[in-house]
């Protein structure tokens, strides 16, 4: 049982969804690689509206960001581009790209004086970081190939993302409402720790299941 609420099914309906902009942009020259890097660029821009304490800008950009990373892996698949380096990439610049946010975020909150937003933002960078390295270091030791890690957690990125640019948006709406981003870093550094605990006990089973049958 993975415990993430974000099933494989539900992957697979939005990923649909996405297809049909995919095309648009490749239609217009883009490649699926371009689309990583603009993502990433996206993930810039929040993390400098963040540091700037436009909270509701921040959480919009997040947002926009999250659903822009969707048509990367679209167009590949569509057009039969996906590639190795491609899925690379695509891993590589969303972390990056997730961290960069939790970096401007926490120069905001420091900015303004909210120590504890900068300490969350902080922590929650950390705890985000180990739910990917659980998966990548899983994978390549050839426990849970393919996607199926992406699976394990109530907490994988999408997720944090829904998490954090909520928070964001309602500190922006509201004009101050510290409380809420507090709560918000609050709840993904928790998820994000038993994210990564699961995934840490999902290898573990899998590590005794083989053990077995090698003996």
């Amino acid at each position: 049982m993975s415990g993430s609420i974000v099933t494989p099914e539900l992957r697979a309906r939005v990923r649909g969804a996405a297809e049909p902009i995919a095309r648009a942009f490749g239609r217009i020259g883009l490649t699926p690689n371009h689309l990583t890097l603009i993502g990433f660029g996206i993930a810039i821009i929040a993390a400098v509206a963040a540091a700037r304490q436009s909270w509701l800008a921040a959480g919009l950009l997040v947002v926009f960001g999250g659903v822009f990373d969707l048509f990367d892996g679209a167009l590949a698949r569509a057009t039969g581009q996906a590639s190795r380096f491609g899925a690379f990439m695509d891993s590589v610049f969303d972390r990056w790209g997730e961290g960069v946010v939790y970096v401007g975020v926490a120069w905001g909150a420091a900015t303004a004086g909210f120590v504890e937003g900068a300490i969350l933002a902080t922590a929650a960078l950390a705890s985000a970081v180990m739910v990917s390295y659980a998966r990548a270091k899983s994978e390549s030791l050839g426990f849970t190939p393919g996607s199926g890690m992406a699976n394990v957690g109530l907490a994988p990125r999408e997720v944090r993302i829904v998490i954090l640019a909520v928070a964001l948006m309602i500190v922006g709406l509201i004009g101050g409402g510290r409380e809420f981003l507090t709560i918000g870093l609050a709840l993904i550094t928790i998820l994000a720790t038993i994210t990564t605990i699961q995934r840490i006990l999902h290898v573990r089973r899998q590590a005794i299941r083989e053990d077995q049958a090698a003996g």
